[in-house]
């Protein structure tokens, strides 16, 4: 996806929330063929190719019942990619599969908290000192020396999903404290 398109989708779907049918009209026809790209690829990694334009309506669907929801600060392909995964887990649960989509795969689309000041917050060893040894094991190695998962778990002898689930608990627990207790 080139910044160029980013920007045309950014503006069309603005125009169009704005009550320009004609510009959404045209945000719809050009996303279109990237959903189709994106929800094929999906379905052939899972052998549901016949289910892609089904999902890829539902997509299209949704993006119209939710396009208030958009947020024009943001860049809108993270949104339409999140609603296209949604669409296709549905879309999996229905024929009975489990999808699973990593952490990994969806960090980026996720928001910045806003009015975040580093040299406010507490020192790092303070809020380390928060968590338990393994959670902190995880944070460090992870966050810190920019370790993956898989090698966090074998280092550690966990499961990756006990880690992901460590990590995701430690940071919940760094967060209240950031927030709450350490003013």
């Amino acid at each position: 996806m080139t910044e160029s398109l980013e920007v045309k989708w950014s503006l069309l779907l603005a125009r169009g929330n704005a009550g320009d049918t004609d510009a959404y009209r045209q945000f719809l026809e050009s996303v279109t063929p990237y959903l189709r790209g994106l929800v094929k690829f999906r379905c052939s990694q899972f052998g549901a190719q016949a289910d892609a334009e089904d999902v890829v309506q539902e997509v299209l669907l949704a993006i119209h019942l939710k396009r208030g929801t958009w947020d024009a600060r943001y860049p809108v392909s993270p949104w339409i990619s999140v609603i296209a995964r949604n669409k296709f887990i549905d879309s999996m649960r229905r024929r009975g599969r489990r999808v699973e989509v990593p952490l990994d795969d969806v960090i980026e689309s996720l928001p910045a908290e806003e009015g975040f000041d580093p040299t406010l917050s507490p020192s790092l060893e303070v809020l380390l000192r928060q968590l338990s040894s393994p959670q902190r094991d995880i944070v460090e190695l992870i966050s810190l020396e920019g370790s993956s998962v898989r090698d966090t778990a074998r280092q550690l002898g966990m499961s990756e999903g006990a880690v992901r689930v460590a990590l995701h608990r430690a940071i919940k627990v760094l967060a209240t404290f950031y927030r709450n207790g350490s003013k």
